[in-house]
């Protein structure tokens, strides 16, 4: 029995070398002095599709003089962002269809499930290979039926609305809500939000009181009787670590009637019909999609990518609205220009605009478009991105001060406010970055600052998506001779 003992508890040694790395934690090799722990590979991030990386830098953002055309002074400041991964144009039509697709594809598998429309439980996966019980969730292997029978079909037209003037059947937009939910790291982080009271002030001299009631905000949401998607802010005492978890149900489908709202007296029906669902526009730029729309496609993008790899998925950062001091950095270029390119001018020496913006009073066809082009036709500035300046402007995660920059950190800048429901509208503003393809020059300079509130959709605003490198290595100086 000692022999099986002895025998079991080196093989386990040998298993805990061999996963914790080739040198023991214990063993230097040099006389007990302490030279760190080896073992284990760095993990080099893959350049993700569609996506360039932009090097942490340093950039002036903002413009030094007033602004000779409108008067507008911007902000000025001096700050340091991280490297990022950004996409090379703005999302596209093609792309958000696929996040619609997917919404509409769960909501049908759902139902095929369900014993009202047949209830064929194998569109579930609710255990795992050793047989064992898991949370039940979907299975994106099986396939739909080609040939749905009568219950399958029901479950079909569901998805379905006929307008009972002209007839014409389209998909019932108001059901493609993408319910999400997103861990706040930040928020968990802060030393307030110990859940042991011991460790909220480090001060020794401060006596703690342990029956301190500690408040958070929650964000969640739900599904009334009646369908409709109620978003509300809890404020409520602090109990566990599930308080940072904020839930989101957000309704995905564009709104195509932008192009009429935006532009009163205008013959604009055929964008509002033939945008977002005619296969021509598939690589142009996405439009009347909301902020709050923007960010649940990050939230999608980013479990859609999770559950495609490994373990190397711990390493990976979310996707996400770039922030308004990342957004300048980038489309700035390597050598901080006013503009996405080298030139002073919007046009080359042979006329060729540089952009897709309103280049004279009443005249948009004069860069060669009427409304947005198709994305990457223009030039990419020095980190390879197109469409920086002009096509339509974009969201960023940073909520719109006058003070913009100055009122931020010169590492990292952002200021974040998840605006509730109930807040008033103002708080609502987020910074729009780029200009458009209705906005003059002036509009598509880099440093130029507005702002959209962010439940409002416009026939003029996208977005791109972000992600923080995995990794921020130091580089070794290089000495001057």
């Amino acid at each position: 029995m000692r022999i099986f003992w002895t025998i079991l508890c080196l093989t386990l040694l040998t298993a805990l070398t061999g996963c914790m790395g080739g040198k023991s934690a214990t063993s230097s090799g040099r006389g007990g002095e302490v030279v760190g722990v080896g073992g284990g590979r760095s993990f080099k991030e893959p350049a993700p599709f569609g996506m360039t990386q932009v090097k942490r830098g340093f950039l002036k953002m903002g413009i030094d003089q007033k602004d000779t055309l409108w008067g507008k002074e911007t902000p000025v400041k001096e700050i340091s962002v991280d490297g990022f991964w950004i996409d090379e144009t703005e999302v596209t039509n093609s792309k958000y269809k696929q996040f619609v697709y997917w919404v509409r594809d769960s909501i049908l598998r759902e139902r095929l499930a369900d014993p009202a429309y047949g209830g064929d439980e194998s569109y579930k996966i609710t255990e795992d290979k050793n047989g064992d019980p898991v949370t039940p969730h979907l299975d994106w292997k099986k396939n739909l039926p080609r040939k749905p029978n009568e219950d399958e079909q029901r479950a079909f037209e569901s998805l379905y609305v006929t307008n009972p003037v002209t007839g014409e059947k389209m998909l019932d937009a108001s059901q493609l809500n993408y319910r999400y939910e997103v861990y706040d790291y930040t928020t968990a982080a802060l030393r307030r939000n110990r859940l042991n009271p011991e460790e909220r002030n480090l001060n020794t001299d401060v006596v703690v009181n342990p029956n301190e009631v500690v408040m958070i905000s929650k964000d969640t949401a739900y599904i009334d009787d009646e369908g409709r998607i109620v978003r509300e802010t809890i404020n409520r005492p602090l109990s566990g670590p599930w308080d940072f978890l904020n839930t989101y149900i957000v309704n995905v489908y564009p709104d195509t009637t932008c192009w009429i709202n935006d532009f009163r007296n205008s013959d604009n029906e055929m964008y509002l019909r033939n945008y977002f669902s005619n296969p021509t526009y598939n690589e142009y730029p996405v439009v009347g999609v909301t902020w709050e729309q923007a960010n649940a496609f990050c939230a999608w993008r980013t479990d859609y990518l999770l559950k495609g790899l490994g373990p190397e998925a711990r390493y990976v950062q979310r996707y996400r609205l770039p922030t308004e001091a990342e957004w300048e950095y980038a489309a700035r270029g390597k050598d901080g220009t006013e503009f996405p390119w080298e030139n002073e001018s919007v046009k080359s020496g042979d006329g060729c605009f540089f952009a897709n913006f309103k280049p004279d009073k009443g005249n948009y066809t004069k860069d060669g478009n009427l409304i947005t082009s198709r994305v990457g036709i223009y030039s990419s500035n020095s980190n390879g991105l197109y469409d920086m300046a002009g096509n339509v402007a974009e969201w960023t995660s940073t909520i719109y001060t006058e003070a913009g920059v100055d009122a931020m950190n010169d590492l990292n800048p952002q200021l974040e406010y998840k605006a509730a429901k109930e807040d008033p509208y103002r708080l609502k503003k987020k910074s729009v970055r780029g200009g458009s393809w209705k906005d003059p020059e002036s509009y598509i300079r880099s440093a130029w600052r507005s702002w959209e509130y962010q439940n409002q959709p416009r026939s003029y605003i996208g977005f791109r998506c972000v992600r923080s490198m995995a990794t921020s290595s130091s580089t070794k100086q290089k000495s001057k001779k």
